[in-house]
């Protein structure tokens, strides 16, 4: 199934998407049941389609990317957070405010947790899945390499797309299998596969899980691939009247204009 959250009428609700319409389910998109006649997707705004609890991101997870940043690589997964003032949907704008000049883009694999996750194994990670969505870690790398720890340049208002939908898990036998791209203007940016993340999905549950329980909803943002603009020469970064558009086969196409903040 593909489960979007949207708003018709001032209202938001979950609906599951039929080609181009949404049969709505009620208002929770992890417990979906029909729930009245379809409406067409081009008629309905679409929201993010999950509002996690929280947000645990992964740095430095895929080879090709921690390379292109000179770095090692991790021996465990890196956690760090993102709050939920940076959630936006599909279409809604990524706001650049002025305490940054550096804004990069970072195409990432979403996991949206279906069951509490608490001290469990790698053999049964999987398990607690969901399903899958497409983030964009937006980062202001200049606050996160000044700052010496990542929380306020990865936390700026917006900085956390998520969508168009979440892909349930059935439909996504090998999360390890998936082309990643970020395509900004047109220009292809980051063209990789999740094969070649560090820590797969169920060691990246599986890990969270030892400290950090995981609820329904909670979303983890699983790092990005090779190919993001601070490490280009010369430097890529995001301006006002950009347009960024995250792509992984088999889940979905998250769009978001740039704007200024």
């Amino acid at each position: 199934m593909r489960l979007v959250r949207y708003r018709e009428g001032g209202r938001a609700q979950a609906g599951m998407v039929e080609g181009d319409t949404i049969r709505p389910c009620g208002d929770d998109v992890l417990a979906p049941a029909p729930a009245g006649g379809a409406v067409l997707l081009s008629d309905v705004e679409l929201l993010a389609p999950v509002q996690p609890g929280k947000i645990v991101c992964i740095g430095l997870n895929y080879k090709e990317h921690a390379r292109e940043t000179g770095q090692d690589l991790p021996s465990r997964p890196l956690l760090f957070a993102k709050f939920d003032n940076t959630i936006v949907g599909p279409g809604q704008p990524i706001a650049l405010p002025p305490v940054t000049e550096q804004v990069d883009y970072e195409a990432e694999l979403g996991v949206v947790i279906g069951r509490r996750a608490r001290r469990i194994g790698v053999d049964e990670a999987l398990d607690h899945v969901y399903g899958y969505t497409c983030v964009n870690d937006v980062s202001a790398r200049d606050l996160q390499m000044s700052d010496g720890q990542w929380v306020r340049g990865k936390s700026l208002d917006t900085f956390c797309p998520v969508g168009p939908w979440i892909v349930t898990s059935d439909e996504v036998p090998d999360p390890q299998a998936l082309p990643v791209r970020c395509v900004v203007n047109g220009a292809v940016m980051q063209d990789s596969t999740t094969a070649d993340m560090v820590f797969p999905v169920a060691e990246l549950v599986s890990f969270i899980s030892q400290s950090i329980t995981l609820e329904p909803g909670d979303l983890i943002a699983t790092g990005t691939p090779a190919g993001v603009g601070f490490t280009r020469t010369p430097p890529v970064f995001l301006r006002p009247g950009d347009g960024v558009r995250v792509e992984i086969d088999g889940v979905g196409v998250l769009e978001n204009p740039v704007v200024a903040g």
